[in-house]
């Protein structure tokens, strides 16, 4: 049975597949940093009242499924996602104390999907990416 979030004046179900990657698609979420994203994301998340229900680290992209109020646009909620955290990175991980213009972590562009009724395959899709992505890369592997 599917969760129906209330509100003042609303009854709401909307979630959302979210995929973003670092500038130039670089394999630079490794290690702590790629444990430590979700942490960072998910007090992010809890800050302003969105709801992080799968999240993944690739290493070179984010997977989260994300159940955004109707108050908030998408788009604000991405780049709030993406300019907070991007700073956090910089000071705790890059030991940079400020986020000077033309450091950035993030590409500029983000994907997103309604999940609607599929949320399930969507979860599933989150959760298995990676395995995915292996067994694809060595099937061209095997094809060469």
């Amino acid at each position: 049975m599917r969760e129906w979030k209330t509100q003042a004046h609303v009854k709401h179900y909307c979630r959302y597949h979210i995929v973003f990657v670092p500038k130039y698609r670089r394999k630079s979420i490794y290690g702590t940093l790629r444990r430590d994203v979700g942490k960072i994301l998910r007090e992010l998340c809890r800050q302003t009242g969105v709801e992080l229900i799968e999240g993944y680290a690739m290493k070179d992209h984010i997977h989260m499924l994300l159940m955004i109020p109707p108050k908030y646009s998408v788009a604000n909620t991405v780049g709030f996602l993406k300019g907070k955290s991007a700073i956090r990175i910089f000071r705790d991980y890059l030991q940079i104390k400020r986020n000077f213009t033309g450091r950035h972590f993030w590409a500029r562009g983000y994907c997103v999907s309604t999940v609607g009724f599929d949320e399930e395959v969507i979860r599933k899709y989150i959760r298995n990416q990676e395995v995915e992505e292996k067994r694809q890369e060595q099937m061209r592997l095997e094809g060469l």
